[in-house]
């Protein structure tokens, strides 16, 4: 029996839902500004699989700083185990959308959560 794996991808939550988009997970530790609960249609937010505070607030979305960002966040996931637990979480979706506020998606803890989940398939 073939292993069944998780297409993970990744999207701002001011973008539009779509049915397309699978499981949403938002992966932000506050919730987005302006935007609600039903106009987001996200399944689970994932906190735990969010920066601390303590390094969300280092880093202040600063690109200069991405890559020590990402380096300590790496090391927080590690730490905390949530990259694994939303793996095996979701082990049985086909996908799974994650979901971000940030506006800049390219040095954002998405793509950091996002990596990581790719490469554990």
């Amino acid at each position: 029996m073939a292993e069944r794996t998780t297409r993970w991808e990744l999207k701002r939550v001011y973008d539009e839902p779509s049915e397309a988009d699978g499981v949403r997970v938002l992966v932000d530790r506050l919730w987005p500004r302006g935007v609600s609960k039903a106009e987001a249609h996200i399944d689970e937010h994932a906190t735990g699989a969010a920066p601390s505070t303590e390094l969300r607030e280092w880093y202040g979305h600063d690109p200069e700083r991405f890559d020590e960002f990402a380096k300590r966040y790496r090391a927080e996931l590690d730490t905390s185990g949530a990259a694994g637990a939303l793996a095996e979480k979701y082990a049985d979706a086909p996908l799974v959308t994650l979901v971000i506020g940030a506006r800049d998606v390219e040095h954002s803890q998405g793509k950091v959560l996002l990596e990581r989940l790719r490469r554990q398939h």
